[in-house]
């Protein structure tokens, strides 16, 4: 079967598990040439066409007429591997998703403040768990009111999407050797401790490369967050097959007017980005709407360890 048929054959032969592997890495299985029998595609041949994307430089659009060299000095280097193999994902994710970003803003004073009031029950130290561990917790609430935020579009001729009954969040990492977006399994089944050592291990994990791949896949949505480092409002992009990713901002100070008059309260800066095929503007308002109920002065003392 020649690269023309096989691509213009929608019934390509490929098992669920190659056609899952595909999706996963945001490749159409219907472009990837299969090496078995009857042109059928395996796993092989799917990470073959995506290092041919990564290597093929007539991929790669050059409009500069001189060479930087010619200006002064340079230097090459290598892109690292986890950033030549997220590339392309982040450039399908970009190209086919129909991204649109809310910001808002969430009045984080009391979880701050119950935060730092956190000790040990029997060192009586005082107990070092981040804004993040929180954050995630909220999240899985918010997720459990808009399912659609925790789905997948599968079947997008058809009609078709995935809700998710389970709730594995993605954590964008920030290593040496690029930005890595492991799962933290069942959020909704564990206490703030618990999430707070799963978020140290496997940040030690991915910056260690000790982390099986199997854990950057089966998320239901990815947090982003920039507030170890500063910034505020971004635009996230989707991980794919996800529908939607939050961003968050440095936390700062900010006076806001209650009960008629003006207080300093401690605000969070959100960035949500989703997918406007399943998800529209109303729905994201009204979710972001929750989440910062969720982060707002109760919700902290639900979520007691």
């Amino acid at each position: 079967m020649n690269d023309t048929k096989q691509k213009n054959n929608q019934n390509v032969l490929a098992s669920p598990k190659a056609r899952k592997f595909a999706r996963e890495l945001g490749v159409d299985v219907n472009d990837v040439v299969g090496s078995e029998r009857l042109g059928r595609v395996i796993e092989e041949d799917i990470k073959e066409f995506v290092s041919s994307k990564i290597n093929n430089k007539e991929d790669v659009k050059i409009n500069n007429e001189y060479e930087h060299s010619e200006f002064g000095e340079v230097e090459i280097k290598e892109i690292t591997r986890i950033k030549k193999i997220a590339a392309p994902h982040l450039v399908n994710s970009w190209k086919n998703i129909p991204h649109v970003t809310n910001h808002d803003e969430a009045d984080i004073t009391e979880m701050e403040e119950f935060r730092n009031s956190l000790t040990d029950i029997y060192t009586g130290e005082k107990k070092k768990i981040t804004p993040l561990a929180f954050i995630i917790k909220a999240v899985v609430s918010s997720l459990k009111k808009f399912p659609s935020f925790n789905s997948s579009i599968d079947d997008i001729e058809n009609g078709k999407i995935t809700l998710k009954k389970y709730f594995h969040i993605g954590i964008a990492v920030d290593t040496p050797h690029g930005l890595m977006v492991p799962k933290i399994r069942d959020v909704d089944q564990k206490n703030i401790n618990q999430l707070s050592y799963e978020l140290k291990k496997v940040s030690k994990d991915c910056r260690n490369l000790k982390i099986d791949k199997k854990e950057f896949f089966g998320g239901s949505i990815t947090i982003t967050s920039l507030g170890g480092i500063g910034g505020s409002f971004f635009t996230p992009i989707i991980n794919y097959p996800e529908v939607a990713i939050l961003g968050i901002g440095r936390s700062y100070k900010k006076q806001l007017f209650i009960n008629e008059k003006f207080v300093n309260r401690t605000v969070l800066p959100l960035s949500l980005s989703y997918d406007h095929r399943i998800i529209d503007g109303a729905e994201a308002a009204k979710f972001n709407n929750d989440l910062k109920d969720n982060l707002g002065s109760n919700f902290a003392y639900k979520l007691a360890i």
